[in-house]
């Protein structure tokens, strides 16, 4: 598995976005996939801004494994620097916790009854930020879709009368040391199709899940058994769903891609796909 090198233009121009801007905020909010929470984690954010308190939001809650989730959040508590709190922006799950959280994080500063806690709020793309600042403000002050990089300017959104938010664009940092972070990343979106072929991405989703949910994955692609290598599976699944050419052979582009949108959509259900033991890809 390749290394995966990116960080186009937009994201160095985040980098200087925030770090001119990092005076302003008191709190920096990293919004992660709770599906993923190590893998959307960015460690150029956080050599960025660590002279902040940071506030984990582990958003699509509601997609991920609870169990797992909660093994994340006691991960970060143990961290000390990072408070964790968990919710969906899409059905609104523990929205409120957030500015509650940033205001806990501020605990004990002397301006803190005479003006609002001003968080700079930043993530990797798609992990559901523009979501969460529309659900927060009630209002579409950003542009939320599942294209990578969508956001582009840094803006200053007021929530309430104690609260008021900094919008990032989606960053990224400069190489991922680890490839399994890039073929997470791809699965869930963060990434642009072009930097990983969808035929390891979706092999690799589908062996993890093999490993992982295996009745999950017999239940949603109606599978009589389960193939022991990723290349197997994704022929198992395309064949079960009729993803079929001419002569019979399974339609290997039109596989994956129903694959990674029935993971993306969660029509698997809450899964999660990293534990904090490394478990199910190798």
């Amino acid at each position: 598995m390749a290394t995966v090198q990116w960080f186009p233009g937009h994201m160095a121009k985040t980098k200087r976005l925030i770090l001119d801007n990092l005076k302003r905020v008191d709190v920096v909010i990293e919004v992660l996939d709770a599906r993923a929470p190590l893998s959307s984690r960015n460690p150029l954010l956080r050599q960025l801004t660590e002279s902040k308190p940071l506030l984990a939001v582990l958003n699509k809650d509601d997609l991920a494994d609870p169990a797992v989730t909660a093994l994340w959040a006691d991960r970060f508590r143990e961290e000390g620097h990072t408070l964790p709190v968990r919710i969906s922006a899409s059905t609104r799950k523990g929205l409120d916790s957030i500015p509650r959280a940033c205001r806990e994080l501020c605990r004990g500063a002397s301006w803190l009854s005479r003006r609002p806690v001003r968080a700079l709020i930043a993530g990797i793309p798609n992990v559901g930020k523009s979501t969460i600042i529309n659900a927060l403000s009630r209002k579409h002050k950003t542009a939320a879709g599942a294209t990578p990089g969508l956001t582009r300017d840094l803006r200053r959104i007021p929530i309430n009368s104690k609260f008021e938010l900094f919008d990032t664009p989606g960053l990224l940092w400069h190489k991922f040391e680890n490839p399994l972070t890039g073929l997470i990343l791809a699965s869930l979106g963060a990434i642009k199709e072009t930097i990983l072929p969808d035929e390891e991405v979706t092999g690799g989703f589908l062996y993890y899940m093999s490993r992982i949910y295996p009745a999950v994955l017999v239940e949603r692609y109606k599978l009589d058994d389960i193939p022991e290598t990723p290349h197997d599976l994704v022929e198992a699944v395309g064949r079960n769903r009729g993803c079929l050419i001419a002569g019979g052979n399974v339609d290997w582009p039109r596989t994956c891609q129903m694959v990674l949108k029935d993971l993306r959509e969660g029509r698997f259900g809450a899964v999660s796909l990293e534990w904090p033991d490394g478990r199910g890809w190798n």
